[in-house]
């Protein structure tokens, strides 16, 4: 029974993989709307993200975005992209499933993440404690 529902969980896992790459696709196509692309792209930026809203290491708290966030936004990307768009694309995720991962992607986003940090920081500090 324990056995059934971890495969459930991991299958799960990669269900959900596989929809995100699938998302970041149809965020491409300019068959979806405009502004279901612009959330597409926020959806699965923050999923390929290294950094996290509630960092892991907070108990309890730090998982809640990787459990209920992610999914919720994927959710709600499933249901705005048409159906045989997302099909497409998915199919297309399975493709790139077995491909190399780029770690240099990986260090443009985290470069992206920190120059938000760093600007951000600056302008609080500029307006806020000057």
């Amino acid at each position: 029974m324990e056995k059934r529902m971890l495969q459930k969980l991991r299958d799960w896992g990669r269900s959900l993989k596989c929809d995100v790459v699938a998302i970041w696709l149809a965020s491409r196509d300019p068959r979806v709307p405009w502004y279901t692309r612009v959330l597409a792209i926020a959806v699965a930026g923050y999923a390929f993200s290294p950094i996290d809203l509630i960092p892991n290491f907070v108990p309890v708290l730090g998982y809640v975005d990787d459990a209920i966030i992610l999914p919720l936004g994927v959710l709600l990307m499933l249901r705005l992209i048409p159906r045989e768009i997302m099909a497409e694309h998915r199919v297309s995720a399975m493709r790139l499933a077995d491909s190399p991962r780029s770690r240099t992607a990986s260090v443009i986003i985290a470069a992206m993440w920190l120059s938000i940090t760093v600007v951000s920081a600056w302008f609080g500090y500029r307006y806020y404690f000057r």
